[in-house]
């Protein structure tokens, strides 16, 4: 008798995906699936055929599951198929569950902490009175994923109905714009379609990830937020802020993940170009492709501390002209960014002490390398709140983000250090942290925005927030050295910034400055007022107006000055997300106290209104309507409007409008025929030479005929 030879492996791809939790993906759903998709820690089920009737007390199976080119002890499964199989969460077993004939049944268990991948599979058949084998190569994929529902796991969710939206939700928002105008920016992850399991695949062999360290989240999220950003190792996305966009996709253009992983593994070279919410975007999107919960996270007003001194260093002159530089770092300034986004991911951390679990920050934008790469987390939000900076990974840079103080140093001749302090505000940075709401989306307003400012800092101004920040600054002697001096400061004159908050595009703006003189004796003040576009990191693009002046102040008097700033003035110096920084400076004749402050806000652009005609029915044709009007007093050229949907053959149109003139109506017609019930979501983003980065987002039900 011969070694029995395989005809045929099945793995009921459809059947064993929805135990799993693996059903939205699209390649299991194809007419005859032949890719698994699996969670790691849970049975599966298999069949196989053989040329000849199976001999229970003859034939002896083996399984052999491998895991990259060179499997080592981690890597690679192999187990017996038979009856007494016990399983064990942290083994390999195979269990006989029934022969009919040729045919055999059985289950498959994997390891709780088994390597996430794409693995691979031989059968290998002997008989028992003889050394000679068979093989036979399965040629399907089967992918085994992290299983957030398995208690077991380290990606484990006590709450399994926030796995809806963490893991299983592959439509979202994104927070973006100055603190007063911030407003979700839809986002489609789309972690199903059918590139993205390759794509991360790709992507983890190109950041040279050893296999045997892919089942670990902790180690799995690190490398993820570097290959993500193109700055070490060709990875997804090349990142860029100046404007230039043309050799490749704006950001503001992007309205998903899938066409930006689509491309990166269809060329192999990086995409370019992002910026951080396209960052977060995908980064989510792989993340919950693979299994990890995730969440995309925005914080208005964010620092950026390029000396680990926990604070944002703003300089000035000895006459209060600002300083565009840090005189005290020769590797780059502090920055404060209008907001910026990252992510958060879901895990235990047996690498911490306990009570570092749950929430790890992860950011894929580069911006300091960490460990000699651009790579940032997971850190723990615990930690962060705590301000513990000890703990791996990056803990400080982004404690620093949430909650440094802002300083500001003016140059001084007679002091120790050669600058003097005007003064310091302990709440600018950090003002608020948004992420999603679990289980709504609001294609049209903000009913799905959440507020996590809590889960990173205690409330402002509380004892506990100062006393987080200051254990950080504890445990750094250069951080120690900024606060010391930050102790003694005093004022007879009260300057304040007004607030601007909204300016529709097209409209004029007041920048004004209130003055109070709280001393017995007048005073003469030198002030000077800007408006400077800026790119929404900070960097600035244009001073649109400036204005210095002198001003007198009687003794308990109260004086304003003010500029006003035209929409030609400010319109041909605007730059992409149309974000404006105010700043202000004074300075104090007779007692050199000095003052400055600055605020951002957003100059607004309307919306795209996405209409249908009529219900729509499935499999029927039907009409969308996008529109806005144009809110410039000139023609719109180059129009181009981008819609992205699940329900769209191949996810992504684009769709050219018509020259329009100033105040009309910007129109495009898109056709549907949806194929599937239940709730589809749109996603659109428009773009002109004049004016770029409009949005719009539409949810509508698909009904029986």
């Amino acid at each position: 008798m011969e070694p029995l030879q395989v005809d045929v492996v099945h793995f009921y791809p459809k059947e064993n995906a929805q135990p799993h939790n693996t059903i939205k993906f699209e390649v299991v759903n194809e007419e005859n699936p032949t890719t698994t998709i699996v969670r790691r820690g849970q049975p599966f089920n298999g069949v196989v055929r053989f040329t000849r009737p199976f001999d229970e007390n003859e034939d002896i199976v083996q399984l052999m599951f491998t895991l990259g080119d060179k499997p080592q002890m981690d890597t690679q499964g192999a187990m017996f198929i038979h009856r007494e199989a016990v399983t064990d969460k942290h083994m390999w077993t195979a269990k006989l569950l029934d022969v009919q004939s040729d045919t055999v049944s059985f289950e498959v268990s994997t390891p709780i902490t088994a390597p996430v991948g794409s693995w691979a599979l031989r059968v290998i058949t002997r008989l028992k009175s003889s050394s000679d084998k068979a093989f036979y190569d399965f040629d399907q994929d089967i992918y085994i994923l992290f299983n957030p529902w398995n208690p077991d796991d380290q990606t484990y969710m006590e709450d399994t109905d926030l796995l809806q939206e963490y893991v299983l939700n592959d439509v979202g928002k994104v927070w973006v714009g100055p603190i007063k105008t911030t407003r979700g920016k839809p986002w489609f992850y789309g972690q199903f379609d059918a590139a993205v399991l390759p794509a991360c695949m790709f992507m983890l062999d190109r950041a040279e990830m050893p296999f045997h360290q892919r089942g670990d989240p902790v180690k799995m999220a690190r490398v993820i937020s570097r290959i993500v950003n193109s700055n070490d190792d060709a990875g997804v996305l090349v990142g860029r802020w100046d404007g230039e966009y043309e050799d490749g996709t704006a950001p503001s253009e992007w309205t998903g993940s899938v066409d930006i992983l689509a491309q990166y593994l269809e060329t192999q070279q990086e995409v370019p170009y992002g910026q951080c919410w396209v960052f977060a975007g995908v980064v989510t999107t792989v993340c919950r492709a693979l299994g990890i919960p995730s969440r995309v996270v925005s914080n208005l007003v964010s620092a950026h501390d390029a000396n680990s001194s926990l604070t944002v260093d703003k300089y000035y002159t000895e006459t209060m002209e600002e300083m565009d530089y840090d005189p005290n770092n020769a590797n780059g300034a502090d920055s404060i960014w209008n907001y910026h986004v990252w992510n958060d991911v879901w895990m235990t951390r047996p690498d911490l002490p306990p009570g570092y679990g749950g929430w790890q920050a992860i950011d894929a934008t580069p911006q300091e390398t960490s460990s000699g790469m651009y790579q940032c987390g997971p850190a723990s939000l615990e930690a962060i709140k705590q301000g513990v900076i000890g703990l791996g990974y990056d803990v400080e840079f982004m404690l620093a983000s949430v909650n440094a103080d802002l300083m500001r140093w003016r140059k001084d001749p007679e002091a120790e250090t050669g600058f003097t302090m005007v003064d310091t505000n302990n709440y600018h940075i950090g003002r608020m942290v948004l992420t999603k709401k679990p289980y709504v989306f609001d294609p049209l307003g903000d009913e799905d925005r959440q507020d996590i400012t809590g889960e990173y800092k205690h409330r402002e101004g509380t004892a506990s927030e100062r006393l987080a920040l200051m254990n950080g600054v504890r445990y750094s002697e250069r951080a120690k050295r900024y606060y010391a001096i930050a102790g003694n400061l005093s004022n007879e004159i009260t300057f304040k910034l007004r607030d601007i908050d909204t300016v529709p595009i097209g409209h004029d703006f007041r920048v004004t400055v209130d003055i109070e003189n709280t001393s017995r004796e007048g005073h003469n003040i030198k002030a000077a007022l800007s408006a400077t576009s800026v790119f929404y990191n900070g960097v600035k693009s244009e001073v649109v107006k400036k204005v210095e002046g002198k001003i007198f102040v009687g003794p308990g008097k109260r004086e304003q000055i003010s500029i006003l700033v035209k929409s030609d003035e400010y319109l041909p110096k605007l730059v992409e997300y149309c974000n404006m920084k105010i700043s202000a400076m004074a300075i104090v004749d007779e007692t050199k106290q000095s003052w400055a402050d600055d605020d951002d806000f957003q100059v607004l652009k309307p919306n795209i209104n996405i209409k249908f005609n009529e219900d729509l029915i499935i499999n029927e044709p039907s009409l969308a309507v996008l529109s806005f009007v144009n809110p410039l007093e000139r023609t719109l050229m180059g129009c181009e409007f981008r819609i992205t949907s699940s329900a769209l053959e191949g996810r992504t149109m684009r769709i050219t409008a018509p020259d329009t003139p100033p105040h009309a109506p910007v129109t495009a017609e898109l056709p549907f025929q949806p194929k599937k019930l239940g709730t589809i979501n749109i996603i659109a983003t428009f773009k002109s030479n004049e004016l770029k980065d409009i949005n719009g987002a539409a949810s509508v039900e698909v009904l029986e005929g």
